[in-house]
């Protein structure tokens, strides 16, 4: 599937491109390795909450039981 692009226009893909390589400049590559540090500690606290959760039987999600 071709995309007409409009002069002066650039795609999704572009602006993405774009925007991470301006990142990149500005925070160097650090940052990238402090976010998905964040990131990995948030979805362990995430995943030992559910099994709490699921130990404690107030998962609130929905019961197989009818």
């Amino acid at each position: 599937m071709a995309q007409e692009q409009k002069k002066g226009q650039m795609t999704v893909e572009e602006a993405g491109r774009k925007g991470g390589e301006t990142v990149r400049d500005e925070r160097g590559s650090e940052f990238y390795s402090e976010i998905g540090h964040k990131g990995g500690q948030r979805v362990r606290e995430l995943i030992e909450e559910g099994k709490q959760a699921e130990e404690s039987g107030s998962g609130g999600g929905r019961s197989d039981k009818s």
